[in-house]
């Protein structure tokens, strides 16, 4: 039976040794981690340009406009025109939320094919170390496989450590739509992973599209694995505050407004990514219906109620997952808050019983994995409660508890 709920003694203790650790690290690193701030050139000078570009002698939209606006401008233009923007402007149009999907998937391949050219190059540089050619061709060979024929790429930033989402099923078809938000670690050379395949985005968001298909046949639905945020590297300073979390949360509500249609939206949210989903609830579109963290540390709230957000929130961990010892609580602003699956904070927690620790949440055939795509695909009567009970579908439409009330 796992003890969801922790003695304000104990939090103490942890609080005071997560404040320790956290001036070790401080003392040898110093600040500059809290600042740090990449900027993505490529990406930048692909949107200054088209800034300053025009089309049959009009000027293009500010590409930080509403998304319907620019929806108008390109569903405004015919196909030659849409694959020329593609072509001049692939990473500002491959980013641009508010573009066509179907464009944004055109003018990424266009960018990854690019970049995937740059990086050849690079593997053969004297000039570069053999550390910074074998860099090269692994980013190389990332990119080939995200070519791949078939594979929808939604964003892409080469810039840095990278950055990216990709899309499992159709969005414009999708009944319900289900992101995966992933945590600490997350980039391109992380993004996919043939050894533990379901701990990284990809494996993480397949592995949801199979068993959401599974739970709901009849329901079309699409996933999201959304890796379009910069995401703290270990767990280091980063990882202990929300710095990443706030330029996250932007960047997702960004792309959760100009998402297609009027599906409802679920969001999957783990580890460090539960804390950019809990900074980002307040400004979630109300078509977001539901939020799920699982292996959460903490949603930088006190309670569930403090989130701001219409959506339904439901919370899993594993009795295995080490993330339960951190200290659940925000001290000048380091740590995430109360504790998601605690029962004063007033999620619904789901059973999360086999999901082998903290990177096995997705792995096929697990109880977690199966809650989620009951969530995902709004099936809230199948699934079941970590405490063996009903209580956390209470009051949930279409379920015994709402029907007895």
């Amino acid at each position: 039976m796992t003890s969801f709920d922790t003695s304000p003694q104990l939090n103490v203790w942890r609080a005071l040794l997560a404040l320790a650790v956290v001036f070790v690290m401080l003392a040898t690193t110093g600040w500059t981690a809290l600042r740090t701030h990449r900027e993505s050139s490529a990406l930048q000078t692909s949107l200054a340009k088209w800034e300053h570009g025009s089309l049959h002698g009009l000027r293009l939209p500010d590409p930080e406009s509403d998304p319907a606006r620019l929806t108008r401008f390109f569903v405004s233009l015919d196909h030659k025109d849409r694959d020329r923007l593609a072509h001049r402007y692939a990473l500002a149009v491959g980013n641009m939320n508010g573009a066509p999907v179907a464009l944004r998937y055109q003018a990424n391949r266009i960018a990854l094919d690019k970049a995937r050219r740059a990086e050849k190059k690079r593997m053969h540089d004297n000039r570069l170390s053999t550390a910074g050619q074998q860099d090269a061709g692994r980013r190389m060979h990332r990119y080939e496989s995200l070519l791949d024929p078939g594979r929808q790429i939604l964003s892409f930033d080469p810039q840095g450590s990278g950055r990216i989402a990709e899309v499992f099923g159709s969005l414009d078809r999708a009944q319900r739509i289900s992101v995966v938000v992933p945590g600490v670690d997350t980039d391109l050379l992380t993004f996919q992973r043939t050894d533990r395949r379901y701990s990284a985005p990809v494996g993480m968001a397949k592995a949801l599209y199979a068993a959401e298909r599974a739970a709901s046949p009849a329901t079309r639905t699409a996933v999201i694995a959304w890796a379009d945020y910069t995401a703290p590297e270990g767990l280091g300073v980063d990882a202990a505050t929300g710095l990443r979390a706030e330029e996250g949360a932007v960047r997702l509500n960004g792309m959760l407004r100009a998402l297609p249609g009027r599906a409802p939206v679920a969001m999957v949210c783990h580890s460090y990514g539960s804390v950019v989903c809990g900074v980002a609830a307040h400004a979630m579109p109300r078509r977001v219906s539901d939020i799920a963290v699982a292996a959460s540390p903490g949603m930088r709230v006190t309670k569930a109620a403090r989130l701001g957000t219409t959506a339904r929130l439901w919370a899993m961990r594993d009795a295995t997952d080490w993330v339960q010892d951190v200290p659940y609580l925000e001290l000048g602003g380091l740590g995430h808050g109360a504790d998601p699956v605690s029962s004063a904070f007033g999620a619904r927690v789901l059973s999360a019983r086999d999901a082998q620790g903290h990177a096995g949440y997705f792995q096929p055939g697990t109880d977690s994995l199966r809650n989620l795509a009951d969530v995902g695909v709004g099936a809230y009567d199948e699934v079941t409660c970590a405490r063996e009970n009903d209580a956390c579908r209470a009051g949930l439409p279409g379920t015994a508890t709402a029907e007895r009330a």
